[in-house]
């Protein structure tokens, strides 16, 4: 059978990726084998996908999110110059890598977004400058006992709440939710989600169904001045991309809201979102995109080529596309005005707006405000995975492409960094020897996510294939997550789907264009294979793959680092081997101790694999940083771990306390060795 095949060469792929060493992929012909993809056909696009998957766990070669790790929280932080967690920047990155996040990674993102809702305004509590949020009020960004619910950067004493980033919050929040799919959670979660929809709602004009916003109620804040009166003053204006995101976020609000039975919230959320998609016909060109706002007395800003205000902005809408705000004909109409102006994408990474901006409350007088460095024209690599989720909507796969390999640019030489001055040529912060900042790690993301899209359903999970017609043939070798459920997907042929199976079985719940796998029939582990229209004939075997894949490296190496981190990690790998023997591997604990064991294990390839001259150096200075960083994530890991377990001890939870017993047991029987 067909699917039989297919499983053959999954489990090869899968053989074949614990055999690689560095860059892991093999061809022959036009097939490739990589650690997290295989495939056929255009090579270029499978090994940037491969090498996308791989900045989501530890390697050798590229830097990661592990990196980003921080014990404080127990969560990611943006960046090492960056110890916050923020709503605009985390955006693009989390929604895109929400389906193929697993444990521990949920567990860390999720602490580091209760950073916002345990901390959200009330109306009550005073915070960062003594401000006293409304009630549901999100933030720019916060830490432990710390929170800035106004855009903290600039005029800050004109500036509004942070009504767009509320927006994004409760977006991806919600976007988790119907991931994981966990009815206590979510029950435990909407009346923070629902005072968050209600403080947006203060902010609609019931005369026209817009939301007002003033100075840096944007998510890309500070760019947008609200209006600015006659006297000089500013106000609120009818901000576009605040409807876009509300719009967005209410779609998986009521979403979950239908999943915990609420008919009443369901009922009043869907009538906000309706008469919000109305009112988005007022921001709406000729043209058919968005402009950036419209002033209560009439005035637009953002319709290119006007006299004033004359400039394109980016965000609300390729949001509109990616986020599916607009139906198909409109995200057409939004792409071509795009693709119609150069300057919006200089070196192939969308800018927020072009030409510059000629309505902020600041004259662009200087480095940081001046066109293409910051807010006005600088890029942003979150504003990037919602420009690629648009591509993969409307199939503009060579965007993607030079997108992928402008980020490689910089992500070879550790230069990670945002936002990218110089109209995304440069990095923000050159004389630090490397960088990494989360929002760097959104292209790869939305590159994984755009495949299929991944759309959560009340009582389903749809597959929108797409996929570039070079690729004739797919296999995800990792699996995305549908709650509990694990789902690995393949592709075979180009075209339409013409049939589906599921562990080798005719699946029915298709049509043309996606695929459903319902909740209630979908298997726990879920191998789904998607037949296009046109099949392509195979012109090589995989198996015979198998002299190809290079040369073994030993892995051995006297460095004392590695050593040091070895002795760290052996309480923690016979902890790992107590939680295995008792079933207890899937825990979220199991899982911190296997990233903290493979960080090392990238960690202690790297050193070998630079030793062996298999490595692209970088300046001397970079070099021993970018080294150095994969010892001190490792570090992190493991103290972030053991400072976990060890706070089990007073835990009046079950579980938690018999996980401090065991860890407390592999930790004796590593002192008694000791001594």
């Amino acid at each position: 059978m067909a699917h039989a095949s297919h499983l053959s060469r999954s489990v090869t792929g899968i053989l074949i990726s614990c055999l690689l060493t560095i860059a892991p992929s093999a061809t022959c012909d036009d097939w490739f084998a990589g650690k997290f993809y295989c495939g056929r056909g255009d090579l270029e696009y499978l090994n940037l996908l491969d090498i996308s998957r791989r900045m989501f766990s530890p390697d050798p070669e590229f830097q990661n999110v592990s990196m980003l790790y921080t014990p404080e929280w127990n969560g990611l932080v943006e960046g090492p110059t960056w110890n916050a967690w923020w709503v605009q920047n985390s955006y693009g990155p989390t929604y895109c890598a929400l389906p193929f996040y697993q444990e521990p990674y949920l567990t860390f993102l999720q602490n580091s977004q209760d950073l916002w809702f345990d901390q959200m305004g009330d109306g009550k509590r005073k915070e960062y400058h003594d401000w006293v949020a409304p009630d549901g009020c999100l933030c720019d960004a916060a830490r432990p006992g710390w929170i800035v619910y106004k855009q903290g950067d600039g005029r800050i004493d004109i500036h509004d709440w942070g009504m767009e980033f509320t927006a994004a919050g409760l977006l991806l929040q919600s976007e988790l939710l119907l991931s994981e799919r966990d009815p206590s959670k979510t029950r435990d979660y909407l009346p923070k989600l629902r005072r968050c929809a209600n403080f947006l709602e203060t902010r609609r004009d019931p005369e026209n169904n817009l939301y007002l916003a003033g100075p840096a109620g944007n998510l890309l804040a500070p760019s947008y001045a609200g209006w600015k009166r006659s006297d000089g003053t500013y106000d609120k204006a009818y901000l576009a991309g605040l409807s876009v995101t509300t719009i967005a976020a209410l779609d998986r609000l009521i979403l979950l809201e239908r999943m915990a039975g609420s008919s009443e919230w369901v009922s009043k959320l869907t009538e906000r979102r309706d008469l919000s998609k109305k009112g988005l016909s007022l921001l709406t060109t000729e043209e058919g995109y968005l402009i950036k706002s419209l002033d209560p007395d009439g005035t637009k800003h953002g319709v290119f080529g006007a006299g004033n205000h004359g400039y394109f902005e980016s965000s609300p809408n390729h949001d509109a596309v990616a986020f599916r705000v607009v139906p198909d004909k409109q995200a057409e109409q939004i792409y071509t005005k795009i693709a119609s102006i150069p300057g919006l994408r200089p070196y192939h990474f969308i800018l927020p707006n072009y030409p510059g901006l000629d309505d902020m409350y600041r004259e662009p007088d200087d480095w940081l405000w001046k066109f293409g460095t910051w807010v006005n024209g600088g890029h942003w690599s979150t504003c990037e995975a919602r420009m690629i989720m648009a591509y993969y909507r409307l199939g503009k796969f060579d965007d993607i492409r030079e997108s992928m390999n402008q980020l490689l640019t910089f992500a070879r030489d550790f230069r990670m960094d945002n936002p990218l001055v110089e109209f995304g040529s440069k990095v923000y912060q050159p004389k630090q020897p490397i960088n990494l900042c989360y929002d760097s790690l959104g292209p790869p993301a939305a590159m994984i996510r755009g495949l299929f899209e991944y759309l959560y359903l009340e009582d389903g999970l749809k597959l929108i294939p797409h996929i570039p017609p070079s690729v004739t043939e797919l296999d995800q070798l990792f699996p995305v997550r549908f709650g509990k459920k694990k789902v690995f997907i393949s592709t075979k042929g180009v075209g339409k789907i013409r049939a589906v199976h599921v562990n080798g079985g005719e699946w029915s719940n298709f049509d043309r264009d996606s695929v459903l796998l319902p909740d209630a029939t979908t298997p726990d582990e879920a191998w789904v294979e998607i037949l296009f229209e046109e099949d392509v004939p195979e012109s090589s075997s995989p198996e015979e793959l198998q002299p190809l894949f290079g040369e073994s490296i030993d892995s051995s190496t006297s460095d004392t680092d590695v050593q040091a981190l070895e002795d760290r990690l052996t309480p923690i790998k016979r902890f790992l081997s107590i939680l295995n023997e008792l079933g207890l591997g899937n825990s979220y604990e199991a899982s911190h101790a296997r990233l903290a064991i493979s960080s090392q294990e990238a960690h202690r390839r790297r050193l070998v694999l630079r030793e062996a001259g298999k490595l692209r150096l970088l300046p001397e200075v970079s070099q021993e940083a970018a080294d150095n960083s994969y010892q001190e994530s490792t570090n992190r890991i493991c103290e972030g771990l053991e400072k976990v377990l060890a706070s089990y001890a007073s835990s009046k939870n079950i579980k938690e306390k018999r996980m401090h017993d065991l860890w407390r047991r592999a930790s004796v029987q590593q002192e008694n060795e000791n001594e």
